[in-house]
Parts: structure tokens; C-alpha cells; sequence
């Protein structure tokens, strides 16, 4: 049986669209001086805890709420659940809150905030093209953008444009036609797959390799709708090398052979264009709202460089823990393989990603508030969209925030969520080794949507 949401649920994402645009603001365009509003904006202000003089939750009052619900059939197996709240960062409920558990892409919420608190929220990756050793010579020099269009009429909104850096590349040139094309893409190290990656997602297009240079995450077709709503990343064909492929499209549209080699460009070699990506809260928006796998991928690898590290899933993971020990959360309770979330071989804690979310949302770390601007909205966004329904569960409509994590034996959903006496809640529910995935993720969502229903106290 469903039921129809409340009407009051149903103002609470539009309040916070609103609230969103206040905090944010919007920008001032450096051609005309006309305000223009931010397509997607981003939280900059503190996540606000809740009303002044609401009673703070207590672990007696999360019990309650919770522990009823712990024997549902659909949570058979081993679960991993933390709740703090967030105006404190205190642990208010924990069951193996400190055991490592596959979090499928639950993996990519503990990326996205590493690559925030490195790189920062307005950081672009930049893709370089500069001359190469002989006349009529360029080369190209990925840095793992990748979300990089052929055309601008790509799949991400925003995006540069590989035509773009072309006409730039042609003009810097005047009349010296480009006679061949290098592909630069030392960026990255190591293999393009993390190891415990199922082959038989990567064939069906959940995934690709990875490399320094791609254009629209490696998709051969491009199409598809902008960042937001009802969209998903979805199973699609990549290319198998999709640095090599956006190489020949770019030589294309300069006119010149699309036999690409692959070398190192000279670090001072003339510089003949450069495009740059959405800002790092725009590819953090991208990967955790629509559980995009290859852009996670890409970023743990920027967490890597941005540590000084080489660009390789190795590195990116010990770079992540490094910056979680240095946010003061266990990094010794994480133990990652790849970004997006699709290996097995990922663990993590419930507490860590629990006490990540009450970190951001503390005065302290301002850099990693994008991260809940970037969640799914219950029953209205993103991987959320089509559940809180169920009359079980239709409390936590548009009051939880919560990125999911799905692979065969693996559920799990972390993220806040909003009290009945509006305190701010954080929480990770992490299960392994369950049965029914359907059974499963209502489980988790009636954990969430006790949350909401409860005052705590």
C-alpha cells in the first residue's frame, strides 16, 4: 500500500531550493555587471542545526526510534548503522559503527569530500594543449576532466568543449597547419580498473577506463539530459580507451590525421589554448546526485595529485584516508580501491561517513558543505526520486538527504536528515551479506524515516 505525501513534505525541497539561492547568492557577470543565478547553486553557509532552543536528541531517544525496526526481514545480514547529530558531532546510536563494510557507491560521498577539502569547491581541471617538438606539432594534455564535450552539446551542462580548445589552438597557430596530434595523459598512473571491479559492469557501460583525457565520461553517445531531476548515470557503451578516442576527435576538428601517438609534452613548451571543467562543487554535485561512476573515479585521482601524489587509484585511496585522519575522522576505518564504488574490495565504517556529514555541516570545515547541496532529496531527486512513497516511509520525503550505495549482496544510504523537532541528524546504514534488494533498501529507508517521525529525546 502508498500513500499520497504530505503536503507540508512536499514545500520542504522547494523551501530549500529557496533557502539554497539565498545562501549562495548569485553571480555578477564580469561582461555587463547583470546578476546571473547559478543553474545549480551550492550551500556556502553553515547547515543550519535546527530551531533555536530545540532540545538536543539523546541515544536513549534514537534507541527508541530504531530498535524496533533492526529485526525487519529485509535487514537480514550484517548492518553497519550510526547516527550523531549534527549540531553536536555527537554519537547518538551505533551498531558495528566501527566495522569496515562494502558501501557500494556510498564510497563516492567519502571521495567527494576529499576532493573538497584538497581541492577546493571552485577548482577546475584544466585540459592544455601546448606545441610540440616538431613544426605543425601539438599536444594535448589530459588532467582528468571528465566531463569534457566534443562540442559543447555533450552530456554534462557546463562543460568545455574540445571544439573550443581547437579554435583556440588554430588561432594561436595563424597559418602553420597542425600536422599531428600527441596525446599527453601521464596525469594518471597505474591501471584504468581498481581491482574487485566486476567485469561484467564495465561491459555493460556502469564503468570505463580510466585516463587522464576522456570526453563525456567516456560515453560513446553523448546524449542525455543535465545535472538534476529524475536523471540517473546509467548503463551505457563506452570506449574502450577513451583517451586515444577524444584524441582523434580532437585532431578532427583540427583538420589533422587522427593517428595519435602518445608521448610527454615538454614542461615548457609554448602554451596554445586551455578549457577548463564546472568547478569541483559542480563534478562533486555530478557524481553523488546521479551516482555517476566515472567521475568518482576520476576525482579520487585528483585527491592523489592535489596531495602530491601520482594519479593512480593506489594513491588516490591512501591520499583519501590521509585527509579524512586530518579532518579528525578514523582513516584507519577506510579502506578504498577505487572512487566510484563499484569494487567489492571497498570498506568503510558507518561512523566515518556518519561523523563526515556532521563534520560539514559544523562551522569548521565550510570547504565541504557543497556535499549536501549534492545529495539526492527523498522521493524527489536524484537516485531517491522513486522511493519514501510507501506509506512506511513517506515521513522521510523531502526531509532526508541521503546518497545510496547498490551492488549485488550490498545496500546502503548516508546522508542527514531533518527531526520532527527539527534537529539535524546525521546517519550511515551500511548492510552486507543482505537478501532481497528491494526488501533491503525499504528497510534502510524505514531506519531514515524513523529519524524523521522522532524527537530523539
Amino acid at each position: 500500500m502508498t500513500s499520497a505525501i504530505p503536503h507540508n513534505r512536499r514545500l520542504l525541497p522547494v523551501l530549500g531550493v529557496v533557502l539554497t539561492l539565498v545562501l549562495s547568492g548569485c553571480t555578477e557577470s564580469s561582461q555587463d555587471g547583470t546578476l546571473v543565478f547559478e543553474a545549480e547553486p551550492s550551500v556556502t553557509a553553515p547547515v543550519l542545526p535546527g530551531p533555536s532552543g530545540a532540545e538536543a536528541p539523546t541515544p536513549e531517544g534514537v534507541a527508541a526510534a530504531l530498535e524496533p525496526l533492526l529485526s525487519d526481514e529485509g535487514l537480514r545480514g550484517t548492518l553497519g548503522v550510526a547516527v550523531h547529530d549534527a549540531a553536536t558531532g555527537e554519537l547518538l546510536f551505533g551498531q558495528n559503527n566501527t566495522t569496515t563494510l562494502t558501501p557500494g557507491s556510498t564510497n563516492k560521498v567519502a571521495v567527494a569530500a576529499a576532493v573538497l577539502a584538497t581541492r577546493g569547491p571552485d577548482y577546475r581541471i584544466p585540459t592544455r594543449v601546448v606545441a610540440g617538438s616538431q613544426p605543425g606539432q601539438v599536444v594535448i594534455i589530459g588532467a582528468g576532466d571528465p566531463t569534457l564535450s566534443i562540442d559543447g552539446e555533450g552530456y554534462y551542462p557546463g562543460a568545455a568543449s574540445l571544439a573550443d580548445l581547437a579554435e583556440q589552438v588554430k588561432k594561436a597557430l595563424g597559418d602553420q597547419p597542425v600536422t599531428s596530434v600527441v596525446l599527453d595523459g601521464g596525469a594518471f598512473t597505474g591501471p584504468g580498473l581498481a581491482p574487485g571491479v566486476d567485469m561484467a559492469d564495465i561491459a555493460a557501460g556502469w564503468g570505463a577506463n580510466t585516463t587522464a583525457l576522456m570526453t563525456d565520461g567516456g560515453r560513446i553517445d553523448p546524449s542525455g539530459s543535465g545535472t538534476g531531476g529524475q536523471r540517473h548515470d546509467t548503463a551505457t557503451p563506452r570506449y574502450k580507451d577513451p583517451g586515444h578516442a577524444a584524441a582523434e576527435k580532437f585532431a578532427e576538428l583540427l583538420g589533422a590525421p587522427t593517428f595519435i601517438e602518445t608521448g610527454i609534452a615538454d614542461p615548457g613548451a609554448t602554451e596554445l589554448g586551455v578549457v577548463h571543467s564546472p568547478p569541483m562543487r559542480r563534478l562533486v554535485e555530478e557524481t553523488v546526485l546521479s551516482s555517476d561512476n566515472v567521475v568518482s573515479d576520476m576525482l579520487i585521482r585528483q585527491v592523489a595529485l592535489a596531495r602530491g601524489l601520482p594519479g593512480s587509484f593506489e594513491d588516490g585511496t591512501v591520499a583519501v584516508a590521509a585527509v579524512f585522519n586530518d579532518l579528525g575522522i578514523p582513516g584507519e576505518q577506510i579502506a578504498m580501491v577505487d572512487g566510484s564504488g563499484l569494487s567489492y574490495d571497498n570498506r568503510i565504517s558507518a561512523g566515518v561517513l556518519s561523523s563526515l556529514f556532521a563534520k560539514a555541516a559544523g562551522p569548521d570545515h565550510p570547504e565541504l558543505r557543497p556535499l549536501f547541496a549534492a545529495l539526492p532529496v527523498a522521493g524527489y531527486t536524484g537516485t531517491l526520486d522513486s522511493r519514501y512513497g510507501h506509506e512506511q516511509t513517506a515521513a522521510g520525503a523531502g526531509v532526508v538527504r541521503a546518497k545510496t550505495g547498490t551492488l549485488s549482496k550490498v545496500t546502503a544510504l548516508a546522508g542527514s536528515v531533518m527531526s520532527a523537532d527539527g534537529r539535524e541528524l546525521t546517519f550511515a546504514l551500511l548492510l552486507n551479506d543482505r537478501g532481497n534488494a528491494f526488501e533491503a533498501a525499504h528497510g534502510l529507508d524505514r531506519l531514515a524515516a524513523a529519524l524523521a517521525t522522532c524527537g530523539c529525546r
